[in-house]
């Protein structure tokens, strides 16, 4: 495990990844990460929907897999900083690729 990578997801989750959305599986797992920074608020977006688990399933697991390749993609010392910064700082990441429209 490093300190800067994807979150390790729930046991099954990561098996059903297909194609270049495997790309994720390249790196270690980190203690935290660019879409574990972008959904901060995770359990509360899940607390507020009629169907949390088909929430989840449909539109934030897609959309964590995507943020964490494009990190992949664009992984280097200097966003890693950044990423540990804005952790200890509570910022939001603003790349452009970690931005999305759920909440």
């Amino acid at each position: 495990m490093s300190f800067v990578g994807p979150r390790p997801d729930v046991p099954g989750y990561a098996d059903q990844l297909k194609g270049t959305d495997r790309l994720l599986l390249s790196i270690k797992p980190g203690l935290t990460g660019a879409a574990s920074m972008r959904f901060s608020n995770e359990e509360e977006l899940l607390a507020n929907q009629d169907d949390p688990i088909s929430f989840n399933d449909q539109i934030l697991y897609p959309e964590k897999v995507r943020i964490n390749n494009e990190y992949v993609k664009n992984q280097s010392f200097f966003l890693d900083l950044k990423i540990i910064i804005y952790t200890i700082l509570g910022k939001k990441l603003r790349e452009e690729w970690a931005q999305s429209e759920v909440e």
